[in-house]
C-alpha cells in the first residue's frame, strides 16, 4: 500500500493521470536503475531539494489517507477513532521502531500492527454508556 500511496501522491503533485505516461516512466526508472552514472546523478541532488520533495510526497500521502477516512465518513470526533488515527500517524511520521531482541518492526508494518491492536483493545462503548459510541469505527 505504501508504494501505491507514493505513486498516488506523485500523480497528484504532477497532475499527470495518463497511464501510458506512468508505464513509460516506470520502465525508464527500472532501466536507469542498472546504470551507476544515473544513480550518481540522483545522489548529487542537494539534500534540501530532496527534503522538499519528500515533504511534498509524504505530506500528500498523509493527506490522501485523511481524505479516504473523511470520504468513508469516519467520525474523527469519536475519541476511539481519533486515538487510533493519531497514534498511527505519529508512529509512522515519527519513524517509530519496535525492537525485541533480534526482531525489529518499523514503518508500515509497525503502523499496521498498532492500528489492529488499538482497534481490538480500545473499547467500542463509552465508559458508563450502554450504547455504542456514535460514528463509524476506523
Amino acid at each position: 500500500m505504501t508504494t501505491y500511496a507514493e505513486v498516488t501522491g506523485a500523480v497528484m503533485i504532477t497532475r499527470n493521470f495518463n497511464p501510458v505516461t506512468m508505464t513509460w516512466a516506470a520502465l525508464f526508472a527500472i532501466c536507469m536503475a542498472f546504470f551507476g552514472k544515473f544513480n550518481a546523478l540522483l545522489q548529487s541532488i542537494p539534500m534540501p531539494v530532496m527534503g522538499g520533495i519528500m515533504v511534498l510526497l509524504f505530506g500528500t500521502i498523509a493527506s490522501i489517507g485523511l481524505k479516504t477516512l473523511i470520504e468513508a465518513k469516519v467520525d474523527l470526533m469519536v475519541p476511539r477513532n481519533l486515538v487510533i488515527i493519531s497514534v498511527v500517524l505519529t508512529a509512522g511520521i515519527g519513524g517509530l521502531t519496535l525492537k525485541l531482541g533480534g526482531f525489529e518492526l518499523a514503518g508500515v508494518g509497525l503502523c499496521s500492527v498498532l492500528a489492529i491492536a488499538l482497534n481490538l483493545i480500545l473499547p467500542r462503548h463509552a465508559p458508563g454508556h450502554d450504547g455504542i459510541v456514535e460514528g463509524q469505527d476506523v
